[in-house]
């Protein structure tokens, strides 16, 4: 493995993590909010992408494809979640445009994912 590939991989583990983290708080707060929009998508979100981003560190990590769509999935998945949690929160979102950014960037990530099992070995 490259140097700084191994940093590169605890960073994407802890965002696998807390995205699960995540994901498991927000579902379990939608559930007493009152069936929250914004706190059901964000469970949604972090708790399909949290083992994706699990399963490329564990499978796939040598593959640039792979380690590119995994960047991608843990961006978009933070901007997508975050805007979400500061609008149920605060009422505003992060940025203008952020929830669409963070869907680009994972739509992105799923199609590096496809584009990858070509040159996976």
């Amino acid at each position: 493995m490259k140097p700084g590939a191994d940093l590169s991989r605890r960073i994407l583990l802890l965002a696998a993590g807390l995205a699960g983290a995540a994901g498991v708080a927000s579902a379990a707060a939608a559930s007493h909010a009152g069936e929250s929009r914004n706190l059901s998508a964000i469970a949604a979100i972090c708790l399909a992408h949290g083992p994706a981003l699990l399963a490329l560190c564990a499978s796939g990590f040598d593959n640039r494809l792979f380690r590119a769509a995994a960047w991608l999935l843990a961006a978009g998945t933070l901007v997508f979640s975050c805007d979400l949690g500061i609008r149920e929160w605060l009422g505003h979102g992060a940025f203008p445009g952020a929830a669409p950014l963070g869907g680009v960037g994972m739509i992105g990530g799923w199609g590096l994912v496809a584009i990858g099992a070509f040159f996976f070995r």
